[in-house]
């Protein structure tokens, strides 16, 4: 696991069409995985902060989720 968790500062474009209650929604949710032992990536900062903002729906959201489930399943980097 990193040490620090600097999610923000990795991919700031993905956090700056948030306002103030949805960033720090999406940053506790991600804090959260990741002191379970996940490590960040940019496919999925990117598909919760799509969805927080409003970008995408929720069918969509899920789409990609299973779609890199399914990548990651088949030894795919995603």
């Amino acid at each position: 696991m990193d040490d620090k968790f600097d999610i923000e500062e990795r991919w700031p474009e993905l956090f700056d069409r948030l306002d103030a209650v949805k960033r720090n929604a999406v940053r506790q949710a991600l804090a959260s995985a990741w002191h379970e032992g996940w490590i960040p990536n940019r496919e999925d900062v990117e598909n919760l902060t799509d969805v927080a903002c409003g970008a995408i729906g929720m069918e969509e959201f899920l789409r990609r989720a299973k779609a890199m489930a399914r990548r990651r399943g088949s030894g795919a980097q995603g």
